[in-house]
């Protein structure tokens, strides 16, 4: 089984990137840095022509869209919500995942049962939607809209794409008082990841297998 990765040096990506290789996966992760076995910006294009290249011919079991940011935690809507931090937010969250897709889509149709996980957030909900946050949530509300699209147009060919909520996480992102620990973060995940199927696809779950409101 080949899993690839973004965002995979720290926080649930790295932590997804050892339960997979401790199952016995061969797993490919990037990142921005040194860290990982691919160096990948998401938000520049011309860089995904190196994971394309490492990976020609060799189908692709899993895809994991993990890479994220959230720049305008605790901003005002008085002063804050710079418009340079919309571009790069959604060059990350939302125009980076698609890129992610489109460039390992012949991988993906070369398994026998491929899957695109997709992590979005709670903070997608236009249902449970307590105002703030107005960046991170419009990409995330942005990322659970493509892959719930792209759900519809890759089950023809075989291909599953599931939407997550990750939990509120102790990571960098999360902060210190959040609710869960990166490790049951992405034990749940993986569980999650296991059973998409076709029959699934398009589905917004929790980490801990509840469907989640859109």
């Amino acid at each position: 089984m080949t899993v690839v990765i973004t965002g995979a040096n720290r926080g649930i990506g790295e932590a997804l990137a050892r339960d997979y290789r401790a199952a016995g996966a061969h797993v490919l992760g990037t990142s921005r840095g040194p860290d990982t076995e691919v160096s990948l910006d998401v938000t520049r294009p011309e860089e995904f022509s190196v994971l394309k290249e490492g990976l020609a011919g060799k189908p692709v079991d899993l895809l994991i869209c993990n890479a994220g940011v959230y720049l305008d935690k605790g901003h005002d809507i008085a002063t804050g919500y710079d418009a340079d931090l919309w571009a790069q937010t959604f060059a990350v969250n939302v125009t980076g995942v698609f890129l992610t897709i489109q460039t390992l889509k012949d991988n993906l149709r070369a398994a026998e049962t491929p899957k695109i996980a997709i992590i979005s957030s709670q903070m997608a909900s236009q249902t449970k939607a307590p105002g703030g946050s107005y960046i991170y949530r419009a990409s995330k509300a942005a990322a659970l809209n493509l892959g719930r699209n792209l759900a519809v147009d890759l089950k023809p060919e075989g291909i599953a794409v599931g939407i997550y909520h990750p939990g509120w996480v102790r990571t960098d992102m999360g902060g210190g008082t959040a609710e869960i620990s990166v490790d049951e973060a992405a034990s749940g995940l993986k569980a999650r990841f296991d059973e998409l199927d076709l029959q699934s696809t398009g589905c917004f779950r929790t980490w801990d297998g509840r469907d989640h409101p859109l």
